[in-house]
């Protein structure tokens, strides 16, 4: 039944798609030539000249929509990337139409036209699929439309799926039970209840009143994998797995094929790549030299103002643990009065800290004192993102006490992170900020630099978590 409505699904977003592409193209022939925005050539082909080239628009687009995997089901693809297929395939569809175009001599088709048909498609495209989307999560909302399934082992992985359907019931995910070996029947998770043993699948299978199964083991029954999934697949019931082992393995695991051996790396970091460390570091030389220049005058406003109200140094350097757990010095701007290097190692700065100086909190508070890193960042030291670096004596601490805790330092540390921008600055939790800094280790693009950037300049130099 499940298939049957898929089918039936795909049918009707072929149609809607065909129907947005001749939407999209009369729209722009309209707003090129109808509207009065543009200045009309002396010549130019007619309507029926323009729309002829509709006959091979649409057969093009949907193939190309088909490529980019947008007639997958709309459960297992998000609308971002959904949204991201749509521009893909759309600048390849205007790039193969004007080549098209070129090898067929019919240069005079208005290249302005073809570049608002490409704006305007994907804006409806977009639109289209989403509210598509929504009408299918109201109806699964309302119990229609629903997938009927089975879990195979009562495990986290088990219980970290169910919270993930019930949290999104516009999923359509009905899940029926668990069977398990080492719970007594009746055993409840969120009113999900162990129907029986693993066994039993021999008795389920053959009714054929299931649309999938998932196969959610715990990390001792491993073995008994490659029984379960032979037992699925003689069904023809569709069968998928999902780890246990999520804690130690990330979301997006990198898999290597060695002469048709799988290998999976514990992390994919990619940063490991020497072209994405060369990208990365020409963007923070860059980034650090521009930053010197912008922020010059206000790195001179403080060396004055701490020489006027203080004997001490103007630039205070730490020691701190860095890319391959080298030691480096990390440079700020004074902000406490002078101690003993002994003191300033045995505790964090606390809230009204009577060592913090008054114009001392005013650059913590603004992150001033941070400025002094991008010199930092010129020596290779750090990055403009990244982990924020800790005292060696914090590290040897939190790597017995939190899981992954060493894994940051397989990147450079950075003046500004993914975990700083969400708001875990200074005295908040260091197990969500290494959560946050791993996601960024495993997810980096330069793209993704780029918006921890921005998003720096809106959240992350005001810091009231900085004493």
């Amino acid at each position: 039944m499940i298939k049957k409505n898929q089918k039936m699904l795909n049918r009707i977003q072929v149609l809607l798609d065909a129907f947005v592409l001749v939407l999209a193209y009369f729209l722009s022939w309209y707003l090129r030539f109808e509207s009065g925005l543009f200045v009309l050539d002396e010549w130019y082909y007619s309507r029926g000249e323009y729309m002829r080239l509709l006959i091979l628009i649409i057969p093009e687009y949907l193939i190309l929509y088909y490529l980019f995997h947008l007639y997958v089901p709309k459960r297992v693809l998000g609308r971002r990337l959904e949204a991201w297929r749509v521009v893909q395939a759309n600048v390849i569809g205007v790039m193969v139409l004007i080549l098209f175009l070129y090898l067929t001599k019919k240069s005079d088709i208005s290249r302005q036209m073809l570049f608002i048909f490409l704006c305007v498609n994907i804006f409806l495209e977009v639109l289209e699929r989403n509210v598509l989307r929504m009408i299918l999560r109201n109806i699964r909302r309302n119990g229609y439309n629903q997938k009927h399934m089975i879990l195979v082992g009562y495990s986290r992985a088990a219980e970290q799926y169910i919270d993930r359907i019930k949290a999104n019931p516009e999923w359509g995910y009905n899940v029926r039970g668990i069977l398990d070996d080492n719970h007594p029947a009746g055993t409840e998770y969120k009113g999900i209840k162990i129907i029986g043993t693993i066994e039993n699948l021999l008795t389920i299978l053959p009714q054929n009143r299931l649309d999938e199964i998932a196969i959610t083991l715990g990390l001792n029954e491993y073995y008994r994998l490659e029984e379960i999934v032979s037992m699925c697949e003689k069904s023809g019931i569709h069968t998928k797995f999902i780890p246990d082992y999520n804690n130690i393995i990330p979301t997006k695991p990198y898999t290597e094929d060695i002469q048709g051996l799988p290998v999976v790396n514990i992390r994919h970091v990619p940063l490991m790549d020497t072209l994405n460390r060369m990208l990365k570091r020409s963007i923070d030389i860059f980034g650090a030299l521009l930053a010197i220049v912008l922020f010059s005058p206000v790195m001179l406003f403080v060396v004055i103002i701490l020489k006027l109200t203080d004997s001490g140094p103007v630039v205070f350097k730490q020691e701190r643990i860095g890319w391959k757990n080298k030691p480096f010095y990390m440079y700020k701007f004074r902000s406490m009065i002078v101690q003993q290097e002994c003191d300033e190692e045995k505790e964090w700065t606390k809230k009204n800290d009577p060592r913090v100086t008054p114009f001392g909190r005013f650059m913590r508070g603004t992150s001033i004192d941070e400025l002094p890193q991008f010199f930092n960042v010129l020596k290779g030291d750090m990055s403009l993102v990244g982990p924020r670096p800790e005292r060696p004596q914090f590290v040897e601490s939190f790597k017995e006490e939190i899981p992954r805790y060493m894994v940051k330092h397989q990147v450079r540390p950075g003046i500004t992170g993914w975990a700083q921008v969400n708001g875990y600055r200074g005295d908040t939790s260091i197990k969500k900020r290494i959560e946050y800094d791993l996601y960024y280790i495993e997810n980096w693009t330069p793209g993704f630099d780029f918006k921890i950037i921005f998003l720096t300049f809106f959240k992350g130099f005001i810091n009231k978590n900085a004493y």
